[in-house]
């Protein structure tokens, strides 16, 4: 068989073709893909102090987006059971993100004392990241508890019933549905 340039071309071609499904299929195998909680959550997210933390923190874990704000009566009422609900289960890959509504980052740094919320928050007061996650979930109202798996993907859209219904039951059942 004689080699001609574009034989050769066409080789190349398909190395890289292979050698580039290789890399990604190995992602895949290793739980690297883009599709995951990165792919929903900003890259930088901040505890209940303010301070920044590195959305690596939530790898491998059941996360609940939050959806709430202080001047919510039923989000207020809601709230003292949740914090209750993830101190108990914080050493479970478990965990909570708060995306504010609140109209002020006062309103939400009140609204977190007031509470005693340990877990960690999308930066800002109804930022365009809480705006943006509000919108893709579809949030109608508050409070909303959206309960994702590892991979990112939704396991319940209904996580505050849940939570209110089955306490001691809400987490196992989360579990169990994940599809990751």
């Amino acid at each position: 068989m004689r080699l001609t340039q574009r034989n050769l071309y066409e080789m190349k071609a398909l190395l890289f073709t292979l050698a580039t499904s290789a890399i990604f299929l190995s992602t895949l195998v290793r739980g690297e893909d883009s599709a995951g909680l990165g792919a929903v959550l900003p890259a930088v997210l901040h505890n209940a102090k303010g301070e920044e933390v590195a959305l690596d923190t939530l790898k491998g874990k059941t996360v609940a987006l939050y959806f709430s704000a202080h001047w919510c009566p039923p989000c207020r009422a809601f709230t003292p059971s949740l914090v209750k609900f993830r101190d108990a289960h914080a050493d479970e890959d478990f965990e909570i993100v708060f995306v504010s509504l609140d109209n002020s980052d006062g309103e939400k740094k009140t609204y977190i004392q007031e509470m005693d919320m340990k877990w960690l928050t999308v930066p800002g007061a109804s930022s365009p990241e809480a705006q943006k996650l509000a919108q893709k979930f579809q949030i109608r109202g508050i409070p909303s508890l959206i309960v994702l798996g590892p991979d990112g993907s939704v396991v319940t859209e209904n996580g505050r019933e849940d939570v209110m219904i089955a306490p001691d039951k809400a987490l196992q059942k989360w579990k169990e549905k994940d599809p990751s």
